[in-house]
């Protein structure tokens, strides 16, 4: 780099030589550097006002496009610790085969605090507990007063709770939207309905899902944002469940019973059009599920479909089906009945001694262990097996019931010649309800197999279904009938709609082991009208007595069928059956399916 000197020699030289005065020159020289110096600050600071100008176009750009970003972007309230998922808080209706509301969503409000912000929490406590009788004063004051910013009060308050916790005038307390599930009719249909509760929730919104029966079920098809304008309709009909558990009820407090079972069934479909268990429950306060004693004794408990029972009597048809089926005996067909029946170290007794032989028809109509015990040993453990395979009898039922498809049956560990007599008539084997009444369906339709549901459709079994053949299913027909004529089951005989079916009472087996004497389960397992078999009802009682002259009673006959009489002397019309003739008369019955479908 080659410096400017400070002094210009040279010149400075010259001009003394000429006589000029040196200084000037000088000065020039002193100006010339400043100007220099001056274009070069210039120059620097024209470039650093560029760079900071672009810095702040870019800057600006940056933050513009944002507020485009987020301007043309849909709000959502941030959720610390929750998923990205949005919340979806609607939920599909749930209606009866008629369109009748079941269940549905309705708006309501939850109620939560921000302590902070609160004027006086202690009294904001007494308030409260005032008006939700749940609610501790001093606990709530407590959980107030210790420094939290935000707690839930009650997730789901009515209009009127609402306007009541508005009226105490504290800031703090404050309202979120909800949708809450409403089961409008109560504890109708409990069990199958279920229940629902809240699962993800946020301050503005929390989603509903399913907690047992259908809803658990169809949870998510319910949840669906694609269906859920689409309700999901049942195959029960409101009127007919309605009347089933009126008789229920009544029937369990004249019999003096624990609990109560009813199931009406479309023989030809497995349609189930009334399912109820007593005792039940409101869905719309659900009761907490039980921690101790026997689960059965808390009204959560779906007797037809979680109920595992040794059923009796009622075994017996299928024991005759099998035989009648495999060619070994025709409904004339005399079999050992004598009394008592020893096999090994076990004894078998009737209830009454009915001699040495009966006929096949009789073994039913009297309801004889030892006859069907004879009839069960002809058969055979694998024939018996692979019949109740075949019926479904061996596996849990299909019903589109949380509960039923955990409750698979008890089977006996080894399936031994023992094994095979006890279960051809009603012990040693232990299934459901829903078991009973598929299986009967089965049995009266023409023999097909039908798989029982609590969703209305137009399925019906073909024949790849069929487990017997129209004549042994027009036979046992005939003969069950005859039960009801003649046999167990006269009390169940209703004028005008040709009930047939079996009775059966089974004594219930202690935890420690054996039987219990004075506990039965009493049920009787019918169809009607027994010549041309629309629907097969399904009545049991839990521990019955029906006192007569002071006298107790606890079979089947006494207790169930009568209660099974009054069941279809109210279902048959809501059904739309209507009875023709009489049987005085000897004309003929004649039936009439009116609307309800």
């Amino acid at each position: 780099m080659i410096r400017r000197p400070l002094r210009p020699l040279a010149r400075i030289l010259s001009a003394r030589a000429e006589g000029t005065d040196p200084n000037l020159v000088e000065a020039e020289e002193r100006a010339a550097r400043l100007a220099a110096r001056h274009r070069a600050e210039r120059v620097k600071a024209e470039t650093r006002l560029l760079l900071l100008g672009v810095a702040f176009i870019l800057g600006f750009s940056t933050v513009a496009g944002r507020m485009a970003l987020l301007s043309a972007a849909v709000p959502v309230e941030p959720r610390g610790g929750m998923p990205a998922e949005p919340i979806h808080t609607r939920r599909a209706d749930i209606v009866d085969r008629n369109g009748n509301i079941l269940a549905t969503n309705i708006v309501t409000a939850s109620l939560y605090a921000q302590p902070a912000q609160m004027i006086d929490p202690v009294a904001a406590a007494e308030g409260l507990a005032g008006i939700f009788p749940d609610l501790d004063a001093d606990e709530l004051a407590r959980r107030l007063t210790d420094g939290r910013k935000f707690m839930w009060i009650e997730k789901s308050i009515s209009p009127e709770q609402r306007q009541l916790v508005h009226d105490l005038g504290e800031p703090g307390l404050l309202f979120g939207p909800r949708e809450t599930r409403l089961y409008p009719n109560g504890p109708l249909a409990a069990h199958v309905l279920g229940g629902a509760s809240f699962g993800r929730e946020g301050v503005r919104a929390a989603e509903v899902i399913g907690t047992a029966g259908v809803e658990r079920v169809f949870d998510e098809r319910l949840r669906d944002p694609e269906t859920v304008d689409r309700p999901l309709r049942l195959s029960i009909d409101l009127k007919a469940q309605t009347a089933l558990e009126d008789v229920l009820g009544q029937g369990m407090k004249e019999m003096r019973a624990k609990g109560a079972v009813g199931i009406l069934m479309e023989a030809d479909t497995g349609q189930i059009r009334a399912l109820a268990s007593l005792p039940d429950f409101d869905p719309n306060v659900r009761p907490p599920l039980p921690t101790s004693g026997d689960p059965a004794d808390s009204p959560l408990f779906n007797r037809a479909a979680q109920g595992r029972y040794e059923l009796g009597s009622v075994f017996k048809v299928f024991t005759v089906a099998m035989a009648l089926e495999a060619g070994l005996v025709s409904p004339q067909t005399l079999v050992d009945s004598k009394s008592p029946m020893r096999y090994g170290r076990f004894t078998i007794r009737d209830f009454h001694d009915y001699g040495s032989r009966l006929s096949v028809e009789d073994v039913l109509v009297k309801s004889s262990n030892i006859g069907a015990a004879h009839i069960g040993m002809m058969l055979g453990a694998t024939r018996q097996q692979e019949f109740f395979r075949r019926i479904g009898l061996l596996d849990a039922s299909p019903v589109e019931l949380v509960e039923a498809g955990r409750t698979a049956p008890l089977l006996p560990q080894k399936w031994s010649d023992l094994s095979t007599i006890t279960i051809s008539y009603g012990h040693g084997m232990a299934v459901t309800p829903l078991h009973l009444a598929a299986g009967y369906a089965a049995l009266v339709n023409g023999g097909l197999r039908i798989h029982p549901s609590i969703i209305a459709s137009n399925e019906r079994p073909t024949e790849a279904d069929r487990v017997i053949s129209p004549r042994t299913s027009q036979q046992l027909r005939d003969m069950m009938r005859q039960v009801v004529v003649r046999g167990t089951a006269k009390s169940a005989n209703v004028e005008g709609y040709e009930v047939g079916g079996k009775t059966g009472t089974a004594d219930k087996p202690n935890a420690w082991g054996g039987y219990a004497r004075d506990k039965t389960i009493a049920t009787f397992a019918s169809f009607f009208p027994a010549s041309d078999p629309k629907y097969v009802l399904v009545i049991a009682l839990d521990e019955p007595t029906a006192v007569i002259n002071k006298t107790s009673f606890r079979t089947a006959g006494l207790t169930a069928a009568p209660v099974l009489a009054h069941a279809v002397r109210r279902l048959a019309p809501v059904m739309g059956m209507r009875p023709i003739g009489s049987p005085e008369d000897g004309a003929p019955l004649l039936y009439t399916l009116a609307g309800n479908e």
